[in-house]
């Protein structure tokens, strides 16, 4: 069997809890709004909704580019606020930075950091996200040797791309690479089927809900270097 050389990983809710990192972000984004344009609070849930539907349909293209999609439907809305098209986009900008800013600030799982560590000594480790966190601003960065987004590659998982972007860049075979996700079929299933091994992060003890099986899984980060060590 091919030595493992590489660990890749998920972002979002396999090394930190993404949901309450939204709801933040997104209020320090409207707090913004509110101040830098009042008539922001006349829009209502269902307005913000068809904003981003019409974001969708400008991007039809780009759906995994979550920064894009965030930014076009801002603007959208900024537009119904009264604002022309330059001011839109610049205030549009300027809202996506506070966001971006708090998407960042993540708290990390606990063991990450110590896991992240003891890893790093023995393999390479690359991120593989279709968020869009920004890695080089947390404490994790230096454990990472690269990291492979959606918005960077140009497509998000399960697409087999933006796993075997990562396995090129590492000049490694998908048989010496293994991915660490929480969600069975963007993280696990998509690696497997280019041709590299999946440990599911599964810290509820859910059952499996997929045809096949995981090479392994871990409830807990603390356990996933043994888990990689007993996979070869």
């Amino acid at each position: 069997m091919t030595p493992i050389r590489l660990i890749t990983f998920d972002l979002d809710n396999t090394l930190w809890d993404v949901e309450p990192v939204i709801v933040r972000a997104d209020a320090a984004m409207n707090a913004w709004l509110i101040n830098a344009h009042p008539a922001w609070q006349t829009l209502d849930h269902s307005d913000l909704s068809a904003c981003q539907r019409a974001a969708r349909e400008q991007l039809a293209n780009e759906h995994h580019n979550l920064t894009a999609l965030r930014i076009a439907t801002l603007e959208i809305a900024l537009t119904q606020c009264g604002l022309d098209a330059e001011q839109a986009s610049t205030s549009a900008r300027a809202a996506f930075a506070v966001f971006h800013a708090e998407r960042n600030n993540v708290t990390l799982y606990d063991d990450a950091i110590d896991m992240l560590q003891t890893l790093a000594n023995r393999y390479d480790i690359h991120a593989i996200s279709n968020g869009n966190a920004d890695i080089t601003q947390m404490a994790i960065a230096p454990y990472f040797r690269a990291h492979f987004s959606a918005e960077s590659v140009g497509v998000a998982k399960p697409d087999p791309a933006i796993f075997e972007a990562a396995l090129t860049y590492a000049g490694i075979s998908a048989t010496g690479a293994v991915h660490v996700g929480d969600h069975p079929e963007q993280d696990i299933a998509a690696a497997q089927a280019v041709g590299m091994r999946a440990i599911w992060y599964n810290p509820s003890g859910a059952p499996w809900p997929l045809a096949g099986a995981p090479d392994a899984q871990v409830q807990s980060l603390a356990a996933l270097p043994a888990a990689i060590i007993a996979l070869g």
